[in-house]
């Protein structure tokens, strides 16, 4: 399936902003399944410098410099991608998670791929013990991982309730834990601590959802957005397993990935520092569009 991606973030400021350094990270990966055939970012007002890198996760993150006065900022990102994925079925076997877990903390290599790399807490995913007994609860004895994921993520699924007014990305994950309420991002977060807990390698995945209008209804012009998932290390043989605790669902071909991490603070799609108005109003318009 290939798809045409674009992806709009305006910032309007109350008062003119002097100077802006932002970092982009608005590429769509290559790999897992999905190939970019073309990318471009157009950037207004024109930056006076811009200057590519790939971070230690390999993310194309891209440093802009904006030095003339502006109350607005418009980043348009438009992107192709051609994805191809079939996962395995919930159902499938897999190693005991034990066992994974075991020949995690033996990886030898440090590099972004290591499964080691993902054990860990991160900045924004503390391994808390209350997170780590409700992951537990899906992981039987012996139990292969596939299947104590896939239970883990419908739990979470069913009993956790999607709230785009409740959280804002500073939200401790203690406090969506305990409320049991949240987005994409809270989800994907507790689902990670929960997995990490149990000392199991877990990343953190930004990227787009395709949205499938209702039969018979038209598609809505910028209904789609910016969503986030987890990346679960099953073993040399099955290698990383996308799973979407927001929607219940193993990562198949509605998902195209942006970027990788530990957590949110690692793939942020646009960041930065501004010198100027004190405050700004932030607009994100997403279009996934199924190429015919």
């Amino acid at each position: 399936m290939i798809y045409d991606i674009r992806h709009v973030t305006t910032y309007s400021y109350e008062s003119p902003v002097s100077f802006a350094r932002c970092t982009l990270r608005l590429e769509p990966k290559s790999g897992d399944g999905q190939e970019l055939i073309s990318h471009s970012v157009e950037i207004r007002p024109r930056p006076s410098d811009r200057t590519a890198r790939r971070d230690f996760f390999g993310i194309l993150t891209e440093s802009v410099v904006i030095e003339v006065a502006h109350r607005n900022l418009r980043i348009d990102s438009k992107s192709r991608v051609s994805v191809s994925r079939k996962p395995p079925a919930r159902d499938a076997s897999s190693p005991p998670w034990e066992s994974i877990r075991d020949i995690a903390l033996e990886a030898t290599s440090l590099g972004p791929a290591s499964p080691v790399g993902y054990v860990f807490a991160s900045p924004l995913v503390p391994v808390l013990r209350p997170v780590t007994a409700y992951a537990a609860a899906s992981f039987a004895p012996g139990g292969g991982i596939l299947a104590a994921a896939v239970d883990l993520m419908h739990r979470i699924r069913t009993e956790f309730r999607y709230d785009a007014k409740a959280t804002v990305i500073s939200t401790p994950l203690k406090e969506v834990f305990d409320n049991r309420h949240g987005v994409c991002q809270d989800f994907a977060h507790v689902m990670i601590a929960g997995l990490r807990g149990l000392g199991l390698p877990a990343a953190y995945v930004s990227g787009y959802l395709r949205t499938i209008p209702p039969a018979g209804q038209p598609r809505l012009q910028g209904a789609d957005a910016t969503h986030a998932w987890v990346s679960l290390w099953c073993g040399a043989d099955l290698g990383w397993i996308g799973f979407d605790p927001t929607n219940d669902l193993l990562i198949a071909n509605d998902h195209i990935e942006l970027a990788i991490g530990r957590d949110f603070s690692d793939v942020s799609p646009v960041d930065g520092i501004i010198v100027g108005s004190p405050k700004q109003k932030l607009g994100v318009a997403v279009d996934v569009v199924l190429v015919e």
